[in-house]
């Protein structure tokens, strides 16, 4: 018999008092049949198996039973990790392969649920952006498995409708506009996306890409228009409607990261205003996305920040839109011709996923999907 199979009918059938040619009788079996099945060198059939259980009144599973393998032991992998901020030790992540990189996502459990999670970070590694993993599992190679860096609050949304109508699993990363693109050219993720935009023209991402990275051939496909302004609390009880306000001593600001979209408006504002940044309370406060420092207005930890409208929606804030701005979806032109980004792009192109955006988020979609360069 299978060493794995733990056998029990000898004992039980002894504990009994039943002899092995009387309960071979029974069964419908010579009795050298039931010597060998207690031995272990024969191995019964199913009917055998049930009809033994039956006459000595067991269930199954005390006759016989598989036994508990040892614990394989986990082997930590190195890999790149994706946060703009520093993890730890015990972190849960989400395991990617970008090209021939492994990157690593930290996520991070909601008010009620665990998140989803392939793994945790078992050493934080002595460079910046690096640690050892331990997986739960191995790893299963997804041809249609995308890694997705940015702060639109609609990703979320996106990938859902992805994986439902396309087959695509995409896999966020929180990142500011810069760092996204930091990431794109570092070959650590597949989609960067971005809404910064050039002071001089006004438009948005294009001539960043092309005077950062002119080397690069990045393909740029739009995801929608979105407003961005302050997000203050319901009834905005601190009167905030431009730059100027934010100087009264008893507002209290919250910021985003350097190298975001909405820390670049600011400091357009502040400069036009002639405001000294040190005349903002909290410019050095961080919040990292756009939902970050909405939900720090809703519970009161700030009375304004500076995101998306789709950001005040989610939390029924009050919004004061400053401006119009457009978010690319950037990746490199080889990618675009891989059956996941063709489907993903096919997703954008969705009515459905269009009257969401414009009816949860407040979007404009007329360019969703397009490919701009």
């Amino acid at each position: 018999m299978d060493t794995r199979i733990r056998n029990q009918l000898s004992a039980i059938r002894r504990s009994r008092g039943v002899g092995a040619a009387d309960l071979a009788a029974q069964v419908g079996v010579s009795r050298q049949t039931i010597y060998a099945i207690e031995a272990g060198t024969y191995v019964p059939n199913t009917e055998v198996t049930l009809k033994l259980a039956r006459v000595l009144e067991v269930p199954v599973e005390e006759l016989f039973s598989l036994r508990e393998e040892a614990p394989v032991a986990a082997t930590a992998v190195a890999s790149d990790v994706l946060s703009a901020t520093p993890v730890t030790k015990g972190q849960a992540v989400r395991v990617c392969q970008v090209g021939n990189r492994r990157v690593s996502i930290p996520v991070n459990a909601s008010p009620y649920y665990l998140p989803e999670a392939d793994g945790v970070i078992s050493k934080v590694g002595r460079m910046p952006g690096r640690a050892e993993l331990v997986g739960f599992a191995r790893e299963e190679s997804n041809p249609k498995k995308l890694v997705l860096a940015g702060c639109d609050p609609a990703i979320g949304l996106v990938a859902r409708m992805a994986e439902k109508l396309g087959g695509v699993e995409v896999v966020s990363a929180a990142a500011s506009s810069k760092l996204a693109l930091g990431w794109l050219q570092e070959d650590k993720v597949h989609i960067a996306g971005s809404h910064l935009e050039d002071p001089e023209s006004g438009e948005f991402n294009l001539p960043y890409l092309r005077s950062t990275f002119p080397e690069e051939d990045f393909a740029v496909i739009s995801f929608a228009r979105w407003e961005e302004g302050f997000v203050v609390a319901a009834g905005n009880p601190k009167g905030i409607r431009q730059a100027e306000d934010l100087t009264r001593g008893k507002v209290r600001f919250v910021n985003r990261e350097a190298g975001s979209g909405s820390r670049s408006l600011l400091d357009r504002l502040l400069v036009e205003a002639g405001i000294p940044v040190g005349k903002v309370s909290g410019y050095e406060r961080i919040g990292y996305g756009h939902l970050a420092v909405a939900y720090m207005v809703l519970t009161g930890d700030a009375d304004c920040c500076l995101a998306t409208r789709a950001a005040a929606q989610s939390f029924q804030l009050d919004f004061v839109p400053l401006q119009s701005e457009r978010y690319d979806f950037v990746m490199r032109r080889q990618t675009l011709e891989t059956p996941a980004a063709q489907a993903f792009i096919d997703v954008l192109q969705r009515a459905s996923l269009r009257r969401k955006l414009e009816v949860l988020a407040g979007y404009d979609t007329t360019l969703t999907g397009a490919v701009l360069a």
